[in-house]
């Protein structure tokens, strides 16, 4: 009996030690949990992970896709010209030919017209609601740092010492439409892809919403067909996307 009970302490001995050194070593292949625990470097690039990028211009309808169609005017090259009425954005390139984008307008009360140029450029602008807006929209926010929550979009162009500008949006369905306070919509992609080719000091003509200056760039003859101008892709910084739900 005192053999055996030697022989039992023993064995619960080796086996507490087996155990022991086990579990400081790691589970047990047959206890491994079914789940997966992020090392730190898994980690690290989770949190860089950018921000999902606003709707790109694949979303628009066709016609206000960024495209190469034919456009006649006395207009130098560079020069943008925006019709007000079809809320189409053209960049004269010459030869009769332009770039045209689809475009957001001011809403009823707030069109404008009139000639100016570009004084100032900004990517991923900030957002300062300007006096007669909070006026208007007393629950605005008073500032709103620049990304892709931000109302103005991926770029904006300034226009001469106006409140206006030529800027990105978040909402691409509100392009094709008078929805804007004055300024001037286009789709990030677009927006980019515009501030890219234009410089401050490029000239650009604001039509009225009576006018008919565009009869003949809307023609598309067959003998011009259009060339849809693939969409580039907008680098965003790292932050929170969210969709405002007022108008700029």
């Amino acid at each position: 009996m005192i053999n055996f009970a030697r022989t039992a302490t023993r064995t619960a001995v080796a086996l507490a030690a087996l155990w022991s050194s086990a579990a400081f070593a790691g589970p047990f292949p047959f206890l491994d949990l079914p789940f997966h625990t992020a090392t730190p470097s898994e980690q690290v690039t989770r949190e860089a992970t950018p921000a999902e990028e606003p709707a790109n211009s694949a979303e628009l309808p066709a016609n206000l896709r960024r495209q190469v169609v034919a456009y006649a005017t006395t207009e130098a090259p560079g020069t943008i010209v925006i019709d007000t009425p079809h809320t189409y954005l053209y960049l004269v390139l010459g030869g009769g030919k332009a770039m045209r984008y689809g475009i957001g307008v001011g809403r009823e009360g707030f069109t404008w017209a009139g000639t100016q140029t570009i004084t100032r450029k900004q990517e991923w602008p900030d957002w300062t609601p300007p006096p007669e807006m909070l006026r208007r929209q007393p629950y605005l926010p008073r500032f709103m740092a620049g990304g892709p929550g931000n109302p103005l979009g991926a770029r904006a162009m300034y226009l001469g010492e106006t409140i206006y500008r030529i800027h990105g949006t978040n909402a691409p369905d509100t392009i094709g439409h008078q929805v804007s306070s004055g300024c001037i919509r286009m789709v990030n992609e677009d927006v980019t892809d515009l501030y890219g080719r234009v410089n401050v000091g490029t000239k650009v003509v604001v039509l009225p919403m009576g006018s008919h200056h565009d009869a003949v760039a809307h023609a598309h003859p067959r003998s011009a067909p259009v060339e849809v101008v693939p969409p580039e892709p907008t680098p965003a910084p790292v932050a929170a996307t969210w969709r405002p739900f007022w108008m700029n």
